[in-house]
């Protein structure tokens, strides 16, 4: 087991966003967590960086890293692309990259191949670029870390339907060909089924179903819990 949180809650000052939540991830095994908006999807991802006030446990690759800060969950392999991207815009796509990297070793090459059309961008400034190709961006700065786990919030959001599915297939190939364990938000549930053996729906802070995408197939369940 690469990941579990055992009764996990989350606060944001005094606001109790995430009530005990229990989830598994196991190595090179994708994950879904759906839900309406404010159903606590993006808090759990930063509870799991150690970016909000949390209780119970998170296990970690066997350790339990509830107090670690959060370069150092970043250290053992906590890897996140936040919603929205957050990108440098007026750097080049080389030097993003290169914020992200933990050391000089062959990590842009690492996230190239994966990339191949970054590698022609690298020097091109990012705010010139499209949608896709910031998306792509940010999903390998998140990968220049080398992560066990790749947390995504919301890749496909503001994208073409087309290239949303080409975010789809290139995370999938990071599940199979690079075995690391990715853990997604999304709201196109169906997108999410492309990626994700296991599913998680949340609604108001709890998870309210799991299963096989296969049994949750159906967008009144996993909209109007």
């Amino acid at each position: 087991m690469l990941l579990r949180t055992e009764n996990l809650s989350a606060w944001y000052d005094k606001a109790k966003i995430l009530d005990k939540i229990n989830i598994t991830i196991s190595k090179g095994e994708a994950v879904a967590v759906l839900g309406p908006n404010g159903a606590g999807k993006t808090t759990l991802l930063k509870a799991i960086c150690g970016l909000v006030k949390t209780d119970g446990k998170i296990i970690f690759n066997g350790s339990d890293i509830s107090k670690l800060k959060v370069y150092e969950r970043i250290k053992l392999g906590i890897s996140i692309c936040p919603e929205g991207r957050k990108l440098f815009p007026n750097l080049t796509v080389e030097d993003n990259l290169l914020l992200a990297l933990n050391s000089n070793d062959d990590s842009l090459d690492f996230v190239y191949s994966i990339f191949p059309k970054l590698r022609e961008r690298k020097n091109q400034i990012v705010k010139t670029m499209s949608g896709g190709e910031q998306q792509m961006l940010a999903i390998a700065r998140a990968l220049v870390q080398r992560p066990k786990l790749l947390m995504l919030d919301e890749p496909s959001t503001g994208l073409a339907p087309k290239i949303a599915w080409e975010i789809s297939e290139i995370l999938k190939r990071i599940r199979d060909d690079l075995n690391i364990s990715i853990l997604l938000v999304e709201q196109n549930f169906r997108l999410a089924f492309e990626i994700c053996e296991r599913v998680y729906v949340m609604s108001r802070g709890k998870l309210v179903k799991e299963g096989a995408p296969d049994t949750l197939n159906n967008l009144e369940e996993l909209y109007l819990v």
